[in-house]
């Protein structure tokens, strides 16, 4: 059994109650480790700890922080063969999908920042003959930082790394589901010297640690990832002590194929578009909306390629699909396939539970599935299922396929392919989505801002926005 502990003031230490949650590896449905049952005064602790360490940690000059922040980001590549085997093991995922892009990620997300701050300049504002105004930038104090279990390190650092790089101190709770490599990370900050108290890591259930994290009121700034309903009670919570707010919340969002797109090119992306990391991405287009001139050639080449999709063990490198990352969450997702069946769906492919055999037949393992025939105001597509599931809907018009696109509650990402490029700079306009790809998808550059609409999200992540979120702003104003 592989025990982890909880990352404070620089030290790995016990909960304070001594109690242990199950950690379970989704690829043979077993229990594989212990992760700690943490509860208020364990945050307590760690607020009081990162409350410490932030005036000092303020105060080193952005080179500083900067060197120590690359020095974890070369500890995180040294590392990546094991981390990605913990990520792989602890999420389900595939390892070849792991070592390519959720590690790399956690690593450029701290070489981003490092260097980012480094170069994020403040503003003046000169009132001729009267006035020079100049900005600048401070950080908040102790922030609290709230990740997900679909993509577990890359989106742990992508809100760590923008607050400690902004001098902010800070208090994180991984999700309890995929805690591993969050603790692997708290090993690799001792190894390069991040001093005490600067990153406190608080693992346990989001109602315990995280709910304390919110409530606290030494905690000025929370960024949390994860469920609509989740950000909304911590909104409700946080709102009122009027804490700075950053919610990346959930998405279902359309991938819209025009007659003129590059056919080969749209089938390749939105098979992996629709199915990445067994559909447990926030980014995953999970709404396909075909142009009826080739709505039948579209779907019966993407039944085609999705049939040929391997679902197995994640270490197996032919594997494409591994398990999903809970029981819980795989029988929600079956519901909802029993429900699109309800709502008059037609199953194309997939649909089931896949059982493997041997050590892996306890596993969490489904069919991609490829549904048609559905309204699009049904459940099925207007809910988050976030698994390996599509719908597949023809349309005739652009005004159809965005009254169609925008009827969700959600506005996070939308992907287009068309070759026209007055079509694409019309309809990108006409979407309420945060996000959108034309001829492309998850092409990602950190310097760009990463948000949703409506249900979607408050605020942006990323670049400079991550920077400004992190920080006070100050103006000063010198008459001449």
């Amino acid at each position: 059994m592989e025990r982890i502990l909880n990352y404070i003031n620089g030290k790995l230490v016990e909960p304070k109650s001594g109690n242990y949650l199950d950690n379970y590896d989704p690829s043979r449905g077993v229990v594989y480790g212990e992760i700690p049952d943490s509860d208020r005064e364990d945050v307590k602790e760690a607020i009081t700890a990162a409350q410490t360490a932030f005036p000092e940690w303020s105060a080193k000059s952005n080179e500083e922080r900067s060197r120590i922040m690359m020095r974890i980001a070369d500890l995180i590549d040294e590392n990546l063969e094991k981390l990605a085997l913990a990520e792989s093991k602890d999420n389900g995922k595939p390892l070849k999908l792991a070592r390519r892009v959720d590690i790399p990620r956690a690593s450029s997300n701290f070489r981003f920042f490092a260097t980012g701050v480094i170069h994020f300049a403040s503003e003046s504002h000169l009132m001729e003959g009267e006035a020079i105004n100049y900005t600048t930038r401070t950080p908040v104090g102790v922030a609290g930082c709230i990740s997900p279990w679909n993509l577990p390190l890359y989106l742990f650092t992508w809100k760590i790394a923008p607050a400690l790089a902004a001098g902010n101190t800070v208090v994180a709770k991984p999700s309890e589901i995929t805690p591993m490599t969050a603790f692997l990370l708290s090993e690799l900050c001792i190894e390069a010297g991040l001093p005490s108290g600067v990153l406190n890591i608080v693992h346990g259930l989001g109602p315990k640690v995280g709910q304390a994290i919110v409530e606290d009121p030494d905690v000025p700034l929370i960024s949390f990832t994860g469920g609509t309903a989740t950000g909304k009670a911590i909104a409700a919570t946080a709102a009122p002590m009027f804490k700075k707010l950053s919610l990346e919340l959930g998405g279902k969002n359309p991938n819209i194929i025009f007659a003129d797109c590059d056919f080969d090119n749209a089938l390749r992306i939105s098979v992996q578009s629709s199915f990445a990391n067994q559909g447990q991405i926030c980014l995953c287009g999970s709404r396909i909306f075909i142009e009826r001139p080739i709505y039948e050639k579209f779907r019966d080449a993407f039944v085609e390629k999705v049939n040929r999709l391997k679902i197995g063990p994640p270490l197996d490198e032919s594997s494409n699909l591994g398990a999903v990352v809970s029981k819980q969450h795989m029988e929600k997702v079956l519901s909802y396939i029993d429900l699109a069946k309800k709502e008059g769906g037609k199953i194309l492919a997939g649909g089931n539970r896949v059982e493997l055999d041997g050590e892996f037949s306890e596993g969490y393992y489904l069919e991609p599935t490829v549904i048609e025939g559905l309204d699009y105001q049904c459940r099925t597509n207007q809910e988050e299922i976030f698994g390996p599931v599509v719908t597949l809907t023809p349309f005739d018009s652009e005004e159809e396929v965005l009254t169609m696109a925008n009827s969700t509650e959600y506005g996070l990402a939308a992907t287009i392919w068309t070759q026209d490029l007055t079509r694409a700079h019309r309809v990108s306009h006409k979407l309420k989505s945060g996000i959108i790809w034309v001829n492309c998808w998850l092409l990602r550059d950190l310097r760009t801002p990463f948000g949703g609409m409506k249900k979607s999200g408050v605020g942006r992540e990323g670049g400079w926005e991550a920077l400004k979120f992190f920080t006070e702003t100050r103006n000063v104003c010198i008459k001449l």
